[in-house]
């Protein structure tokens, strides 16, 4: 979505989110908040070290991160909730979701307070893991911009999962079928250059509204990876007699032990992951560069 036409846009309080381990990436933290200082707004830092934790606040009109794509993933769990847009400043070594340059930043976020910035809305899953089936007790609750993955911790890698995906037509769930697999993963557009792309799943434009479904090494060759609307719900089932431990990953940092029965529920979520200057063009100029899709083949 493009920003042209919008209003100047107020901004009175920030919350940065920088990777601590970055050295150029803490110096610029201190240039921004400086500069923030100047204009008469205040800004606060969380500082991580590659941990996700971070109570959520309210109160904020910017987040900025200065990281990598993680650093973004992070800030994206708590901040979109809220509906505050993500300033997704790039020190990392891909940045298919961080898309400003740290020369660029300055005038980005001009462009910003001018109404003139772009602005993405990348689809966000909320996470329902459920166990016990008289009484129900949710174990996970959350959301996730790029994907979550069920997979075996154990020796014998192979889990067995059960799929179903929900029918607006039905009262019920329709059974896509039994995966015994290394894992699973459930990706959103945002997600599909992340984990997903490397067990062999499509790469899907950031800003459509669907779910990769993509089995993880699957023991039958018949289960490939699937492309599902984003507006019905998918449930996953833990099923009996599992050789190897189970474990939700959220994001690539966020992790939850399974047991048999456990129902894991993945759906659209309710808000979007608001991202600045990171939009369609970004993207693809980051797929065809940082994927080596430039070269091509010299057919001379």
């Amino acid at each position: 979505m493009k920003g042209r036409g919008r209003k100047q846009i107020k901004v009175r309080k920030v919350i940065l989110f920088i990777n601590s381990k970055n050295k150029n990436a803490r110096n610029l933290g201190k240039e921004i908040i400086r500069e923030l200082s100047d204009l008469k707004i205040k800004a606060d830092v969380f500082s991580s070290r590659g941990e996700s934790a971070f109570s959520t606040r309210t109160g904020y009109d910017l987040a900025i991160t200065l990281g990598g794509d993680g650093t973004v993933l992070s800030a994206a769990r708590t901040m979109s909730p809220l509906g505050v847009p993500i300033f997704p400043v790039n020190f990392g070594t891909f940045g298919f979701i961080a898309g400003i340059q740290p020369a660029e930043w300055r005038d980005v976020f001009r462009r910003w307070l001018g109404g003139k910035a772009s602005l993405s809305r990348r689809l966000m899953l909320e996470i329902n893991a459920e166990r016990g089936k008289a009484d129900k007790a949710v174990i996970l609750h959350g959301c996730c911009l790029n994907d979550v993955v069920i997979s075996a911790t154990g020796i014998a890698k192979i889990i067995k999962l059960c799929v179903s995906y929900s029918d607006s037509g039905m009262s019920g769930f329709v059974k896509l079928g039994h995966y015994r697999s290394d894992g699973l993963i459930v990706s959103t557009p945002t997600g599909s250059t992340a984990y997903s792309a490397s067990a062999g799943g499509p790469i899907v434009d950031p800003e459509l509204e669907a779910l990769m479904l993509n089995p993880i090494c699957p023991f039958t060759l018949s289960n490939r990876p699937m492309v599902l609307p984003a507006e019905e719900t998918l449930l996953v089932e833990v099923e009996e007699d599992q050789r190897s431990r189970v474990l939700l990953t959220v994001d690539g940092q966020v992790t939850e032990k399974l047991k048999s029965g456990d129902r894991i529920y993945l759906k659209k979520a309710p808000y979007h992951c608001l991202l600045i200057e990171s939009g369609r063009i970004g993207f693809y100029q980051s797929i065809i560069t940082k994927l080596g899709w430039t070269g091509g083949v010299n057919r001379d």
